[in-house]
């Protein structure tokens, strides 16, 4: 393949779904810019029409990402050193082993490389929780958003659109404990984090295709004078993002210290509303489920990551019963397929409650529709986005599955979005479109074998540096 996308403005899929409707087939003109103009069942223009056998949705959005973790990917599966038992926090330490070798240029590598990967599975937006901040002695950077920098420079070298969360990081634990091996992660007042978030904010207003948001790491990093502070001191409307309630130990430690479960706290202290989106939320009680629903803040489940933890199982039911929302995100990236976290989310409600269709409240729910409508929609918000996707005006953001592959073609309209999300696979993906540019198409994204060269290169140099810990 060449190394620029295709920009196509005229095509005719074979269905189009926009989260509201089917248009079958699907007419779509693009402007230069490759937003649309219009989507209809009949033509409106005289120029040539291209044809594609694909079934289109929108681009699936990843609510949360960690890039760097994706180094770590299959490297912890085993117990640590002298250990009898492994769970997140003996891997915490792993994780950050490898987040004290990482040089600007190599977070460059990694995350051109996971970014890829994420256009070929469908994504067309990311949003990056990004803690990793500091020099390797734990020093600022001259350039205090270096490492935002890169994670820029590797969105746009690909293709990706990227929302920048830089993550206030102000200390190791609910007593102020500060392991060395966080020393990268922290700001040690509120200060010091606005002056990073502004200055990563003047990078972003001159990156195409970013946007800005903010986020606290969890309760127990920061101060609960200092995260209600940045939470109201940054501009209104950005997405607010925060890690909550995915151990255990931290629900224990936060009644302890703060007097409350976590969720508690925060629906206490902070004015939550939709702009706020709580990462995991994974040990609620009932009526935490209840009032966090309705407070209209969202949730991101990160099913993948979740059970490569042993984090537990998400309150699925009673938070969608209440009216609760909720996306996905790929965490620490040991999946990187849509499909499958919304699979692995349905599947551990199944095996919890042992009772199938889990997404479903109605006889004539349709699991799939549910799923990706969820995950599409209340994704988008987490990285800034409009809830109106393919609509007139809006940049043509779109993954294409192959209406030829069997199961998809045998299968009628009305089970077709389920058909995507419980058998589809990275082969079910015809091409992922981002403003109109066709940056992967038949798995293969444009840039991919140099891409895969350098991103080797890299490992390798840092598996060398961590070759002791793993």
């Amino acid at each position: 393949m060449h190394n620029q996308p295709d920009f196509r403005t005229n095509l005719c899929f074979e269905a189009l779904w926009d989260t509201k409707q089917w248009f079958e087939p699907a007419f779509v003109q693009l402007d230069s810019e490759g937003c649309i103009l219009s989507i209809s069942e009949e033509s409106k223009t005289q120029k040539p029409t291209e044809k594609i056998r694909g079934f289109v949705i929108p681009g699936h959005n990843n609510a949360h990402s960690h890039a760097f973790q994706y180094a770590l990917a299959g490297l912890a599966e085993h117990l640590p050193n002298h250990s009898a038992a492994d769970d997140f926090w003996s891997w915490r330490e792993a994780m950050y082993q490898l987040a004290n070798t990482i040089l600007p240029e190599e977070m460059e590598d990694i995350a051109v490389m996971l970014y890829t990967e994420m256009l070929r599975h469908g994504y067309t937006a990311v949003a990056e929780f990004h803690y990793l901040h500091h020099n390797l002695d734990g020093s600022a950077y001259e350039e205090k958003a270096a490492m935002g920098q890169a994670l820029l420079k590797a969105a746009g070298s690909t293709g990706i659109k990227l929302t920048l969360l830089p993550i206030f990081y102000q200390r190791g634990g609910f007593q102020d404990q500060m392991n060395p091996l966080q020393r990268r992660f922290i700001s040690q007042t509120a200060d010091d984090y606005l002056d990073l978030f502004y200055q990563t904010e003047k990078l972003v207003n001159n990156t195409a295709n970013s946007k800005l948001g903010m986020g606290i790491h969890s309760l127990r990093a920061a101060s609960p004078e200092s995260i209600c502070e940045i939470f109201e001191s940054v501009p209104l409307g950005i997405p607010k993002h925060i890690h909550v309630a995915e151990q255990q130990k931290e629900v224990v430690e936060a009644q302890q210290f703060l007097g409350h479960r976590p969720i508690t706290w925060l629906l206490q202290n902070l004015s939550l509303e939709g702009n706020y989106h709580l990462v995991h939320a994974t040990h609620m009680d009932s009526v935490e489920v209840e009032q966090l629903a309705h407070s209209k803040a969202h949730v991101v489940v990160c099913p993948s990551t979740e059970g490569n933890l042993g984090d537990g199982f998400f309150s699925l039911r009673a938070f969608m019963q209440s009216g609760g929302r909720w996306s996905i995100g790929t965490d620490s990236h040991i999946s990187l397929n849509p499909c499958e976290e919304l699979r692995w989310l349905d599947y551990g409600q199944r095996l919890r409650h042992q009772k199938r269709n889990a997404f479903c409240f109605e006889c004539s729910d349709e699991g799939g529709e549910i799923a990706l409508k969820q995950a599409i929609l209340h994704g988008r918000a987490a990285a800034g986005y409009s809830d109106q996707p393919l609509s007139v005006g809006e940049p043509f953001d779109a993954v294409v599955y192959d209406a030829s592959q069997p199961l998809l073609s045998a299968s009628p309209k009305s089970h077709r979005l389920s058909t995507i999300v419980y058998t589809s696979d990275i082969s079910s993906i015809m091409a992922t479109v981002v403003n109109g540019r066709w940056y992967v198409i038949n798995q293969q994204h444009l840039r991919q074998e140099k891409l895969n060269d350098n991103f080797i290169r890299t490992l390798a140099k840092i598996r060398h540096k961590i070759r002791k810990t793993f």
